[in-house]
């Protein structure tokens, strides 16, 4: 893909950027569930989930975060992040945590770093080629 102009450019980085700290956070959250350390495995006793499931959704969102941010993979990732922040927004309402928008927040800034990085993300969805 060749950037045109400059515009083009910021596009890309600022996507880059926020994609970036998204993956951050999401590989961060997913590593301590996956070591199953004490934050972690508390925080989902307090949702409501047994501790030995605690693995199982660090592994998850280990696994689409990873898919996420490899730049052939993303599309599918983010879509698979979709669902995961679903169910984390589902629970956190149902606990009535007050929380409950920034699994939004995250999938919401997930979504904006690849339309600003993916050209193929944006064709999807341009209504006129003229």
């Amino acid at each position: 893909m060749r950037i045109r102009n400059a515009t083009s450019k910021k596009m890309l980085w600022a996507g880059r950027i926020i994609s970036g700290l998204v993956v951050l956070f999401l590989l961060f959250d997913s590593i301590i569930k996956v070591m199953r350390l004490d934050p972690a495995v508390e925080g989902t006793v307090e949702f409501g989930y047994n501790e030995s499931v605690v693995f199982g959704i660090g592994l998850t969102l280990l696994v689409c975060t990873i898919l996420y941010a490899i730049p052939r993979t993303a599309i599918l990732g983010a879509i698979l992040l979709t669902g995961y922040l679903g169910g984390a927004t589902a629970t956190q309402v149902r606990v009535e945590d007050p929380w409950f928008l920034f699994p939004v927040l995250i999938g919401t800034l997930a979504w904006t770093g690849l339309w600003l990085r993916d050209e193929r993300l944006r064709a999807l969805f341009s209504w006129s080629k003229g």
